[in-house]
């Protein structure tokens, strides 16, 4: 039931309703942003930090360095701020923003958010997980070694997954503003 001063000034009631509409707008700004960072960040890691942990050796071969990335630590340098808490947080503000809207606008957020989901979900059951692992520097170099390579080999279809969100919540961006003017 809206309150008094509402009830007697129309503008105000259209204002109250715009509210949740802004609160919309700027979660799903700051989760096109984030997942941008994301992306961005995790093509770096794989592409410049990564090489670091896992060096070609001259010749055919890999060496696990733990060392080198425990000394990097991105995990709790960078990702814990980027994603491992912002990103999740973002994926559930807009899945609860998503269910309020109807049509193609909220197809696309739902595809944003589910894409996001299945990120969120890959990085804490596999990836930080074996990441931790193989940073502890306790297994055999063989078995580092394919466990690394595994974990480079996935890591691609998490960046492609990101790439997806990414597209889908800049999607769903352009839709709300087409929708809401």
């Amino acid at each position: 039931m809206l309150n008094a001063s509402v009830q007697a000034d129309p503008s105000r009631r259209l204002k109250t309703r715009k509210r949740p509409q802004q609160v919309a707008r700027l979660g799903l700004w700051l989760f096109v942003i984030n997942l941008g960072i994301a992306l961005g960040a995790g093509l770096y890691e794989a592409q410049i930090l990564f090489p670091q942990w896992l060096v070609t050796l001259p010749g055919s071969g890999y060496e696990w360095q733990a060392a080198a990335a425990r000394e990097a630590n991105v995990g709790l340098r960078f990702w814990v701020y980027v994603t491992t808490i912002p990103l999740t947080l973002l994926t559930l503000a807009n899945a609860i923003a998503a269910s309020r809207r109807r049509g193609t606008l909220r197809r696309w957020w739902f595809a944003a958010v589910g894409l996001a989901v299945m990120d969120r979900a890959a990085t804490f059951s596999y990836f930080v997980p074996t990441m931790l692992a193989l940073m502890e520097g306790n297994l055999a170099q063989a078995q580092a070694v394919e466990i690394a390579l595994q974990w480079e080999h996935l890591n691609v279809f998490r960046h492609l997954v990101v790439l997806l969100a990414w597209l889908a919540a800049l999607k769903t961006f352009s839709l709300i503003y087409q929708q809401d003017a």
